[in-house]
């Protein structure tokens, strides 16, 4: 058990050159959200705060700091879309998070292909090899432990269709590591690759245990 360790209390501050948060809370996959306002201006734009929250049925959601785009167009039209962000990928994601205005189209801004969906109006990135087609469920604003509102909405979606890429499926596993998914690290500019190498196998402990 460590020590000599760095306390701070994060109302007052951490006292260290960057907020080490995001780089402890790391790393993480990347929410690659693609969503469609309702004039039909796409919108395309990556959420380092990501995850799966639940299997049957399957619900996705994705932490928006600030009332963006994605959350407008996603309460509005009820749907979006989930894309892998793999290493091939990597800059045209980082050119799709340009702050730029409502009524441009990422998709065009990044060079990428919005490819038709098959259960939802919002369309996926043709060129990623797994994509989820989403229906929201809850837009949650997050509140502090006092009770004041802040200023980031989480957003969750069912998935209701599933694209995978014919060549991930090794036995009809789905490989993570040849996704090549790219995830956020804590510094300004950190991302991490996934590869056969860090795979380790550890089973659940049983009953009998």
């Amino acid at each position: 058990m460590p020590t000599d360790t760095h306390f701070y209390e994060p109302a007052n501050g951490h006292g260290l050159p960057h907020d080490p948060f995001n780089a402890m809370v790391a790393p993480r996959p990347i929410g690659w959200i693609s969503s469609q306002s309702r004039d039909g201006v796409l919108n395309l734009a990556p959420y380092s705060f990501f995850n799966g929250f639940n299997y049957h049925p399957p619900i996705i959601g994705f932490s928006s700091v600030g009332y963006k785009d994605s959350v407008r167009n996603i309460e509005q039209t009820g749907e979006f879309a989930w894309n892998l962000a793999t290493r091939a990928l990597a800059e045209r994601m980082n050119q799709s998070c340009a702050m730029v205005g409502p009524e441009v189209d990422e998709f065009e801004l990044s060079g990428l292909t919005p490819e038709p969906s098959r259960v939802i109006g919002v369309p996926r990135v043709q060129e990623t090899p797994v994509s989820f087609e989403c229906k929201l469920t809850q837009v949650l604003r997050l509140k502090t432990a006092a009770g004041d509102d802040v200023d980031t909405w989480v957003v969750f979606g069912e998935v209701v269709g599933v694209h995978i890429a014919k060549h991930l499926l090794k036995d009809g596993i789905y490989d993570t590591a040849a996704g090549e998914p790219i995830l956020r690290g804590g510094g300004p500019a950190d991302y991490f690759g996934i590869t056969d190498n860090e795979k380790f196998l550890m089973r659940r402990p049983t009953k009998d245990q």
